[in-house]
């Protein structure tokens, strides 16, 4: 199992709740910990390096010896003008992991390095795979179909496959992973990690609206509309919420809609925060749980999903 010593530390389910903008904060990232999973938030939630500072000083003082660690998410495109600032305060605050985007950078990745962090990178091909590896990264996240928010559209299986063809770091499968069995499967497929996010809007310690919350609930994976009309990358949207927001779902798959309708938002910021993203697994989403709950239903959804593959594995003697 290739995760490195400093996350696997206090793990008790092979899990990191990916940082989701405008829902992970503090709250969820201290619960997850707490329950024995890698907990991480995007650094751009907040909305200055000051208070990113100060949500950093707010997780770490409520973590304790026995707690999983946590990680933080850095965009790093020339579009973000904070990311040099951030990236000084994550190495004051010695932050166990960084969660790169939209750029694999070997001098982000060694600032990282040099005070004893993690770098995992997410990826949706192996051409983005091969420039991460050859940037030092210690794991790729295999954004696969399916996933919330920007995402690939691979199956998960050819993923993985191709990419441990010349990757022996972490890997990390993230599309649709709501479950235990789930993350059993993950594993199965060669994954070190489960990277789970849509799951974990539906907890009580998550920062999006009820309106949210609910409108998982009511969705299964017919609601998912994948497009990049919002932001510009495709991403997997709840089809309600662009109903909602005076958007026909089939003219948000059409290229030719793209530029109107961000002019009709205005901004991406303003998008996601109307325009709610989930993962085709909404399906298996029925109740909004604290994450303490969510952990213990995983664990048990897990072993039951070990031993029915070990019951079954008799039937084939090797």
């Amino acid at each position: 199992m290739a995760i490195p010593a400093l996350l696997a530390k206090n793990l008790r389910l092979p899990v990191v709740a990916a940082p989701m903008f405008l829902v992970s904060g503090p709250e969820l990232v201290i619960a997850t910990c707490k329950s024995g999973m890698i907990g991480t938030f995007p650094a751009l939630n907040q909305r200055t390096t000051e208070g990113y500072a100060e949500w950093l000083d707010t997780i770490k003082s409520a973590l304790g010896p026995d707690d999983a660690q946590y990680g933080v998410n850095l965009i790093v495109h020339n579009t973000n003008t904070r990311l040099m600032a951030d990236l000084a305060v994550t190495a004051q605050h010695k932050v166990p992991l960084v969660i790169t985007s939209l750029g694999a950078v070997k001098d982000i990745v060694d600032g990282v390095h040099a005070y004893g962090g993690v770098v995992f990178h997410d990826v949706i091909n192996a051409r983005h795979a091969k420039k991460a590896a050859d940037a030092g990264v210690d794991g790729l996240i295999l954004v696969a179909a399916g996933a919330g928010g920007h995402a690939g559209t691979q199956h998960p299986f050819a993923l993985i496959n191709e990419i441990r063809q010349f990757f022996s770091g972490t890997i990390l499968l993230s599309g649709s992973i709501s479950t235990g069995g789930d993350l059993a499967a993950a594993l199965m497929a060669g994954a070190d990690l489960a990277y789970m996010g849509t799951r974990f809007i539906a907890t009580e310690e998550a920062q999006a609206v009820e309106g949210y919350k609910e409108m998982l609930i009511d969705s299964t994976a017919k609601d998912i509309t994948y497009t990049d009309a919002i932001s510009g990358i495709n991403a997997n949207f709840l089809t309600p919420s662009l109903i909602a927001n005076g958007l026909d779902p089939a003219a948000a798959k059409d290229p030719h809609h793209k530029i109107d309708m961000a002019e009709e938002l205005n901004t991406e910021a303003k998008a996601w925060k109307t325009i709610w993203s989930a993962g085709q697994g909404v399906g298996s989403i029925h109740e909004v749980l604290p994450v303490s709950a969510l952990s213990q239903r995983l664990r048990t959804e897990f072993a039951a999903a070990v031993a029915s593959f070990d019951d079954r594995r008799q039937a084939y003697p090797l």
